[in-house]
């Protein structure tokens, strides 16, 4: 691992002109370099490099970023190669993190912890294949559920001799510490002496995404009303079952070229479905889900299939813990497997055609499929049915997405015949509580900043304006950290300076909005971090972000060319630069994003105003759109009385 310093010194060296130079005759152009792309073919220029800001530009096929990402991309290697290069380009020495003692023996131990588990692994399949108690019971077991040996093998399933101590005194024989025999959590040591945690089961090792394995899972073969069913490692320093799915490193090749993956509950099935020619598919194991689990999905694909066997209480029991899928912006859908099936006896009972179109044909996305299956039994009771709106509204309401969140609804409404206004309004209630609690900070703004723009009326909600959120963002990018102003309290008070990024914060948070382009929420609420924290960001913070959709987006905004009409005044002619407009150009900017966000509003209102009318809804709705309709007439009318959209003087 390169070290955090030596990689600041390599990024502080590296000179971009010099480095695409290498790659690229450029010519100076103003304060930029202009020069023929170099990653698709071009007649006309339109490759720009700004060394004053570090990054490159094509504004024709729209690739850019910094030093390394032009050399990651150009000679297609990886982030540390790319770093060295360039450290062997201005002769820097890469210095590999200097570790502590401390940390030597713990990355030791780890190691340590590895070559145990790999030896385990060995000795495990040995048994199975090799020792006849293995042969008979192990491998029996495996043959009678079905599996093939090619399957056993690349598997690597194993067999733990039903004998007290019989691994623990192989891996001592070998040389193996019990110290990291018990870590591993292979042998159990207590005041009873030592001996193998899965004597006696058939072996299921679990493999990391680079395919160490870091841990296993047993079945128990004998019937034993006092031992568990199953049996897995320990947490360790190598295994961390919250972080962990079971056949991610088998499926995840799979997933990427499918775009998608199936969720499934315990070894076997995940073994099975492989057998039947589906490799996109991971296992649970048999715990609920986590947020860590999730997020490794989302690293291959968005798209997740979760199924179930006919278990209906089962299925109850686990929907609560769906919900942090949704949160985390995966599209989600369900699959009932008939009664009396799991996707282990589902799978060795149809072919991998059958089974990919039984999914194609019965998978629902989850909130309809919850909403149904939840609705079935509230029907006739309007206590339960309220409980199962509550319900379903929570669900929706975590979704970050706002189409999607709206196509929900609607199919929720139909299903639970009750009109979309309702789910609205409770939804609403709901994502502004969370917003409250996840982004509203002690940001007390002074009085300027309270009336420096309208108020959004609090029911004005989900609505997404592209092009104002990307102007905001490009005013933190180029200007957060510069003056807006300066003012005093009091007389007795010393003057404070507000800067672009604590007045843009403070009157975004002062209305609950919330941006709904995800890549300019993260800038956003980055800068809210480093605001109250008291740090500062600079543009490198961005430029050289470790998403590359940040990463890419800040050399977009920092590379785009914006043209200053000239201002005549008297005496001749003047050229004001963008940076000496800040004052004008920053609250016109918020107020811009207001406006559009309440236009829309207004027309929405407008057009749901129109078809109650039509339909003859009652006079309370129509009265409360048309209140709705008047607030919103009102503050759009007031930023055009009181502003004008002129300059402020």
């Amino acid at each position: 691992m390169i070290d955090h310093n030596t990689i600041q010194r390599i990024i502080d060296t590296a000179e971009i002109t010099e480095v695409v130079q290498d790659f690229v005759n450029l010519k100076k152009r103003g304060v930029n370099y202009l020069g023929l792309c170099p990653f698709h073919n071009e007649k006309t220029p339109s490759f720009t490099v700004s060394p004053s800001k570090g990054i490159y530009k094509c504004f024709g096929c729209g690739k850019g970023g910094n030093a390394v990402n032009f050399i990651m991309e150009h000679e297609h290697l990886s982030y540390p190669e790319a770093l060295k290069y360039l450290a062997k380009k201005y002769n820097i020495e890469v210095v590999e993190k200097e570790l502590t003692a401390e940390e030597i023996q713990q990355q030791n131990e780890r190691d340590s912890l590895l070559v145990v588990t790999k030896y385990a692994n060995t000795y495990f399949q040995d048994k199975l294949h090799n020792n006849t108690d293995g042969r008979a019971i192990g491998l029996s077991y495996f043959k009678e559920r079905g599996f093939r040996e090619d399957i056993i093998k690349k598997f690597e399933l194993g067999y733990s001799l039903d004998v007290r101590d019989a691994f623990t005194i192989a891996a001592k024989e070998k040389g193996y510490k019990i110290d990291f025999l018990e870590k591993t959590g292979l042998t159990i040591v207590n005041e009873n002496g030592q001996y193998d945690r899965f004597r006696g089961r058939v072996i299921f090792p679990i493999h990391g995404l680079s395919g160490n394995v870091i841990g296993f899972g047993g079945r128990i073969l004998k019937k034993d009303v006092k031992a568990a069913k199953y049996l897995n490692s320990p947490e360790s320093d190598i295994y961390h079952k919250s972080r962990v799915l079971y056949g991610m490193y088998y499926a995840k090749k799979s997933i990427t070229q499918l775009d998608k993956c199936y969720l499934v509950e315990g070894y076997t099935d995940v073994i099975s479905m492989h057998q039947s020619g589906i490799e996109n598919v991971v296992a649970s194991s048999g715990t609920s889900l986590t947020v860590e689990q999730i997020r490794l999905i989302k690293r291959f694909t968005p798209n997740v299939t979760i199924i179930y066997d006919g278990d209906a209480a089962g299925i109850k029991a686990s929907l609560r813990g769906i919900d942090l899928v949704l949160e985390q912006g995966l599209n989600v859908k369900v699959l009932l497997l008939p009664d009396g099936e799991d996707p282990d006896s589902f799978a060795k009972s149809h072919s991998s055609t059958e089974l990919e179109e039984f999914i194609e044909k019965n998978e629902e996305d989850f909130i309809t499929f919850k909403t149904r299956l939840l609705f079935d039994e509230a029907k006739n009771d309007p206590v339960r049915k309220a409980n199962l709106i509550t319900d379903i509204v929570r669900s929706i309401a975590v979704i970050p997405e706002t189409i999607v969140r709206t196509v929900y609804i609607k199919e929720c409404s139909s299903i639970l015949e009750i009109d979309e206004k309702v789910l609205y309004g409770e939804i609403n209630k709901i994502r502004r509580k969370n917003y409250e609690k996840e982004y509203k900070k002690t940001i007390s703004p002074d009085e300027t900043f309270k009336t420096a723009s309208p108020t959004v009326p609090s029911f004005v909600d989900d609505i997404y304006s592209e092009a104002q959120e990307k102007e905001i963002i490009r005013l933190l990018l180029h200007y957060s950290e510069q003056t807006l102003y300066t003012y005093q309290e009091d007389k007795y008070d010393e003057p404070r300076q507000v800067s672009v990024a604590e007045y843009i914060i403070g009157e975004i948070l002062n209305d609950d909005l919330e941006f709904k382009n995800l890549i300019y929420k993260q800038i956003f609420q980055e800068y809210l971090e480093a605001l109250n924290s008291g740090e500062k960001i600079d543009n490198k913070h961005f430029i050289y972000h470790s998403d590359p959709g940040i990463s890419k987006l800040a050399a977009d905004l920092l590379s785009t060319s914006y043209t200053l009409s000239k201002i005549f005044k008297k005496g001749g002619v003047h050229i004001e630069t963008e940076e000496m407009k800040l004052k004008q150009l920053v609250p016109e900017t918020i107020i811009a994003y207001k406006r559009k966000i309440l236009e829309i509003a207004q027309s929405d209102a407008k057009s749901r105003l129109k078809e109650f009318q039509d339909s003859n809804a009652p006079n309370e709705e129509i009265d409360k759109l048309q209140r709705e309709f008047m607030q919103i007439t009102s503050v759009i009318s007031a930023i055009s009385r009181d502003r004008g959209w002129v300059a402020f003087k």
